[in-house]
C-alpha cells in the first residue's frame, strides 16, 4: 500500500453556535462556490457544542477572526492511504477499521497525536506538521510514502528525514475516556460536486436554519444502512493526547466492525452500524475496564 502526504496545510478551529451568523457568508462561499476561492480542503462538522472546521490555509483566510472562533495552535498535514493506485474505497463502509493496525496503532505507539476524518470514499489522518519525521520513520516499513508537490506524487526517502530522528521514549498509559451512544440514527451519503447547484438551497437550509435533514433529499447506498454514533470523551479531549483514536479503532478492527471516525475540536465520534451498536459499546467498555 501507499501512503500519500497531501499538499494541504490544514488549520483546525471551532466556531461557537451563537456566532454562526458571522460565518454564514464565507462558509457558503467555501461550500458552494469553490471557483471563487483557492481552498482545496474543507470540512464542516456540527455538534451540540459547536461547529468544527478543518480547512487549508487558503480557506482559513476567508474566515474573519472573532470572539466566536477558537483556532488550534498547530498546523496539520493530511495523510491518505492509497491501494492499487487509487484511494482505498473498495470496501467503502470499512472506514477507520482498515487502517487501525497499519497506521493508527503504530502512530499511537510512537506518541503521535492524530485527528481522523472519515468520508464516504476514504479516510484522512491528520498529523501535526512537526511530527512528520516521526510519522515517516514509523510507517516507512509498512508503506511506500509519497508527498504531493505541485500536483505530482514525489517518493519520500526514509533517509530524507532520519537525520536527527530520536526514537520516542515510552510514555504514560493513555487516559481511558468514557463512551456513550446518543439515540440519533445516521445515514452516510456522498454527493457528486456537479450536483451541488441543484440541492444548494436545501443544504443551506439544513446547515444554517432547519434542525432536520429532509428524508427524501439524497439517495444513500442501495442497502440504506443506518448508523449509530459512539461519542468519546466526557471532557474536551484537546490535541496533545495520543492514542485516543487507537483506543476505539483497534478493538473494532479486532472483531472486524466497520466504523467511520470523525474528530472534532472537543470530542471524537465513531459511526458504527446500527445493528452492532450494543456489541460495540460492550466491547469498548470491557476494553476500558481491562485498561484501568
Amino acid at each position: 500500500m501507499d501512503l500519500h502526504i497531501l499538499e494541504h496545510r490544514v488549520r483546525v478551529l471551532s466556531v461557537a453556535r451563537r456566532g454562526l451568523w458571522l460565518y454564514t457568508h464565507p462558509l457558503v462561499k467555501l461550500l458552494f462556490l469553490p471557483q471563487r476561492c483557492r481552498c482545496k480542503f474543507f470540512s464542516l462538522t456540527e455538534t451540540p457544542e459547536d461547529y468544527t472546521i478543518m480547512l487549508d490555509e487558503e480557506g482559513f483566510k476567508e474566515l474573519p477572526p472573532s470572539e466566536f472562533m477558537q483556532v488550534a495552535d498547530s498546523t496539520w498535514l493530511v495523510l491518505s492511504v492509497v491501494s492499487s493506485g487509487r484511494a482505498s474505497s473498495g470496501c467503502q463502509a470499512t472506514g477507520v477499521t482498515k487502517i487501525a493496525k497499519s497506521v493508527i496503532a503504530p502512530l499511537a505507539e510512537h506518541h503521535v497525536s492524530v485527528l481522523m476524518l472519515s468520508t464516504y470514499q476514504t479516510d484522512y489522518v491528520l498529523v501535526r506538521e512537526k511530527d512528520l519525521p516521526v510519522v515517516i520513520n514509523t510507517l516507512a516499513g509498512e508503506f511506500d510514502i509519497y508527498k504531493e508537490e505541485n500536483g505530482e506524487s514525489v517518493p519520500v526517502s526514509h533517509d530524507d528525514v532520519s537525520n536527527g530522528f530520536l526514537k520516542p521514549k515510552a510514555g504514560e498509559r493513555p487516559t481511558v475516556h468514557p463512551v456513550q451512544s446518543p439515540q440519533n440514527r445516521f445515514c452516510i451519503v456522498t454527493v457528486a460536486p456537479d450536483t451541488l447547484p441543484a440541492i444548494a438551497t436545501m443544504l443551506i437550509d439544513v446547515l444554517f436554519y432547519s434542525p432536520r435533514f429532509p428524508s427524501d433529499l439524497l439517495l444513500t447506498s442501495s442497502t440504506e444502512e443506518l448508523w449509530r454514533m459512539v461519542r468519546i470523551g466526557g471532557q474536551p479531549l484537546g490535541f496533545d493526547e495520543c492514542g485516543i483514536v487507537a483506543q476505539i479503532a483497534e478493538p473494532l478492527a479486532t472483531v472486524d466492525i466497520s466504523a467511520y471516525y470523525i474528530s472534532t475540536f472537543n470530542f471524537d465520534h465513531a459511526l458504527v452500524p446500527e445493528e452492532g451498536i450494543s456489541e460495540v459499546i460492550g466491547l469498548l467498555r470491557r476494553r476500558q475496564e481491562s485498561s484501568s
